[in-house]
């Protein structure tokens, strides 16, 4: 059985991997397509080297990314209790709907930190209370902050 080589990625490519990483390829696919095709460069000790340093690299970034997400957690939490203010009929119940956008408008509001919609998870919300909305700050940080859906001014 023919022997590998091992190369470094240029560009991602697809069923193979990403840019940058180590990989043990058929010495034809290597020598007659990757190569010339400027896709990835034979892997020699400097070149490991070089991936190594940029991998941990990354890996830094994305720690330091994690622990600013952490640290958003926590003002989210040391907030208290959020208003949100909705005309209101009889029964306290609410016209209209409380959406993942206006959580993100207030957390602006109050924290000056801008959450994406999208990572925000809402309760069914028809009536005036007290609710609570997961918030998602980072793949592995999620935080739950609480809001209380009022009357707004100039109700009873």
């Amino acid at each position: 059985m023919a022997k590998r080589v091992q190369v470094v990625l240029n560009k991602d490519i697809s069923k193979l991997g990403k840019s940058g990483d180590l990989l043990d390829v058929a010495p034809g696919y290597a020598r007659n397509y990757l190569v010339p095709q400027g896709l990835a460069m034979r892997a020699t000790p400097g070149v490991i080297k070089q991936v190594e340093r940029r991998r941990e690299k990354e890996r830094q970034r994305l720690l330091e990314i994690k622990q600013q997400a952490e640290a958003r957690k926590t003002a989210l939490t040391t907030i208290g209790r959020l208003r949100i203010e909705k005309q209101a009929g009889e029964g306290n119940a609410i016209f209209g709907t409380v959406t993942a956008q206006d959580i993100a408008d207030i957390i602006q509001a109050n924290i000056n930190y801008e959450v994406d919609k999208r990572g925000i998870t809402v309760p069914e919300i028809s009536t005036l209370g007290v609710y609570k909305a997961e918030v998602r700050l980072h793949p592995e940080v999620i935080s739950e902050v609480e809001f209380e859906v009022m009357p707004a001014k100039g109700e009873g």
